[in-house]
C-alpha cells in the first residue's frame, strides 16, 4: 500500500500547529500577543493565571489528535476509529476557520473577533486554508483507495 503523502504533510503541519501552541505557555505573554492569542490571554499568562495555559494545553491537544488521523489516514500508524468521518470533520473545520477568518474581521464589531489584528486573523486564516487543502486532498485518497 502506497503512502498517503498529501495526509503526511497535513499529519505534520497540525503537530507543528500544536507544538507552537504549546511554545506560547512557555514563552510567556509575549508569545501570546505574538501569536495572536490576544490582550487578554497575555494579561492572564503575566500574573500565572491558570486559564492561557489550560486553554493552549486543550487546543495544542486537540492539534496533536487531529496529527494523529492525518498519520493514520496516511497509512504510517494503525487505523483509528472513525477515521474517515473525522478527517472530513478536521477537513471542514480548518476550512471554515480559514474562509470565516478571512471575513469576519470585516463583517462584525464583536469585541472577541477584534481583540485580534486584521493582519492576525489574514495570516491565521490562510494558514488554516492551507492546511485544510492538504487536509481535502488527502482525505480524497482515503476515500477512492477504500
Amino acid at each position: 500500500m502506497q503512502r498517503n503523502k498529501t495526509l503526511i504533510i497535513a499529519g505534520c503541519l497540525s503537530f507543528i500547529a500544536s507544538l507552537l501552541h504549546i511554545a506560547c505557555i512557555f514563552g510567556g505573554p509575549e508569545w501570546y500577543l505574538f501569536f495572536g492569542a490576544g490582550e487578554r490571554m497575555a494579561q492572564l499568562a503575566a500574573v500565572e493565571d491558570p486559564y492561557p495555559t489550560i486553554v493552549t494545553l486543550i487546543i495544542a491537544s486537540i492539534l496533536a489528535g487531529w496529527g494523529l488521523y492525518a498519520l493514520s489516514g496516511a497509512g504510517l500508524i494503525f487505523k483509528l476509529p472513525l477515521l474517515k468521518t473525522c478527517l472530513v470533520l478536521i477537513t471542514a473545520i480548518y476550512l471554515i476557520r480559514g474562509i470565516a477568518g478571512l471575513f469576519a474581521p470585516f463583517v462584525t464589531s464583536d469585541p472577541v473577533v477584534h481583540q485580534n489584528s486584521v493582519t492576525f486573523w489574514v495570516v491565521s486564516s490562510i494558514i488554516c486554508c492551507i492546511y485544510g487543502m492538504y487536509y481535502l486532498f488527502g482525505t480524497k485518497q482515503v476515500w477512492r483507495s477504500v
